[in-house]
């Protein structure tokens, strides 16, 4: 399955990216496209392309979608040749992985137990240098946290959001986050950014959605920490990007990379938040591993058209 790319920021912000970075970032997406349309031979080279470019940076995951492409396709030597890549880039996901459909045409393949065996003791070697009770708790805690935030989605979806069951979960939800903040925060203060080499991604990306989901004065007191952390490859830019665009947003201020909105009143619907430059918006979010803006706000149900070019200043 293709996993989504969340949830990497330069903390100088340059107006005018290279060509390359921006295409990266829309090839990733257009790959992502053709996979959900189906035409995986189509996804599957577009990923090779995007790979191709000069600045290209792929993360494990780009790596993975690409096998998962190609596998679909039924060119099970480029799907390895993908998944290898992914390995040596970082992806440790097992659990996944031995149940992803698509992937289902290699599990008969010789190459496929050999491929496991690789990708288990990659994991393996990696969590001795991590501090696994830390990062079992943090896994813990994106598990509770996502929980609610799922339970809220489904009800909205069929209800709307002023019903009183969507204020009854997030009742809720304010209530699982205060506590997950104590405990993040606690630990935090005890051992400094829980980084990826210290608790694994999920555990240095779970400790990030406390810190989103907390209160403004807590998002301000740790935004310098997970800069630092953000510039040392600790912690996903593309995560840090979205604290800046809420800190911003709460400060009255325009968003930099499109990545907050608000529910309309008027409407019912969900609108963005003000976006500074925001001809430039889909350069600053490529720069950080995000897509494009208009597929990003289709989850919400909205279509946003990009400024032209030639507007831009």
């Amino acid at each position: 399955m293709i996993k989504s790319l969340l949830l990497s920021t330069a903390l100088t912000l340059v107006s005018h990216l290279s060509q390359a970075q921006t295409s990266f970032g829309a090839l990733n997406q257009q790959a992502a496209d053709a996979y959900q349309s189906k035409r995986y031979t189509e996804s599957g080279k577009l990923y090779e392309q995007a790979f191709a470019e000069r600045k290209a940076q792929p993360t494990a995951t780009h790596y993975y979608n690409a096998a998962c492409s190609w596998a679909l396709a039924g060119n099970k030597d480029k799907a390895f040749r993908y998944l290898d890549q992914a390995t040596t880039a970082g992806w440790d996901n097992v659990p996944h992985l031995k149940q992803d459909a698509d992937l289902g045409s290699l599990r008969t393949d010789a190459r496929w137990q050999p491929m496991l065996a690789k990708l288990e003791a990659t994991r393996a070697k990696a969590e001795a240098q991590y501090n696994l009770p830390l990062k079992r708790e943090l896994e813990a805690i994106y598990a509770t946290g996502q929980a609610i935030r799922l339970k809220i989605d489904s009800v909205e979806k069929k209800l709307g959001m002023q019903a009183a069951q969507s204020q009854a979960l997030l009742d809720e939800m304010d209530a699982v986050d205060e506590r997950n903040t104590a405990r993040v925060t606690a630990i935090i203060e005890q051992y400094g950014w829980p980084g990826q080499s210290m608790v694994g991604r999920l555990g240095s990306t779970a400790a990030f959605l406390v810190i989103q989901h907390a209160r403004p004065s807590v998002q301000r007191k740790y935004l310098p920490l997970m800069r630092e952390a953000a510039s040392k490859g600790e912690l996903a830019k593309s995560s840090l990007a979205l604290l800046e665009d809420r800190i911003l947003v709460e400060q009255g201020k325009p968003q930099l990379y499109g990545s907050q909105l608000r529910p309309s009143t008027a409407t019912g619907k969900y609108e963005l938040e003000p976006i500074e430059d925001e001809a430039h918006v889909d350069e600053r979010r490529a720069a950080v591993g995000l897509g494009p803006l208009r597929e990003y706000v289709k989850h919400w149900g909205l279509e946003y058209k990009p400024q032209s070019s030639a507007t831009k200043p």
